[in-house]
């Protein structure tokens, strides 16, 4: 998908659904009930894509909402993480989960180099060194 680079464009699904694709390639106006029943869609289908969510990441910071974007692209990279590493990760950063700014730390290391999750990787090295500030964590 091209990036979307105009605020005019949102919402994607309604503005400009022609350049929304799905994993497969469909575009969202594909996505019909008919599609679905004719077995034309499948889950893969249905599933935000890294490049949709940047293009939404895109308007949100031409709209002067640079902590949405950052949320989007966040979220981009965490398309292809496996669920139960994503709530397990939600989990440990809930005040008091952790236990050692340590369990942080590797847990980052593991989103930036198992799943290249860079962004979400520097999110949770922030939170350890806040929990460690503010006694949250041992080191």
């Amino acid at each position: 998908m091209d990036r979307i680079t105009r605020v005019q464009d949102y919402p994607l699904s309604e503005r400009a659904p022609e350049r929304i694709l799905s994993a497969r390639g469909k575009p969202l106006n594909a996505l019909t009930l008919e599609a679905v029943l004719f077995g034309e869609v499948s889950i893969e289908d249905l599933r935000i894509t890294p490049e949709a969510l940047r293009a939404q990441a895109d308007i949100a910071r031409l709209a002067g909402r640079p902590a949405l974007a950052d949320n989007f692209e966040r979220g981009a990279e965490l398309v292809h993480v496996p669920q139960d590493l994503i709530m397990d990760t939600y989990e440990l950063l809930r005040p008091g989960r952790a236990k050692t700014r340590c369990e942080l730390v590797e847990r980052a290391r593991l989103l930036r180099t198992e799943y290249r999750a860079l962004r979400l990787a520097e999110f949770i090295e922030e939170a350890a060194e806040q929990y460690k500030r503010r006694g949250l964590v041992t080191d």
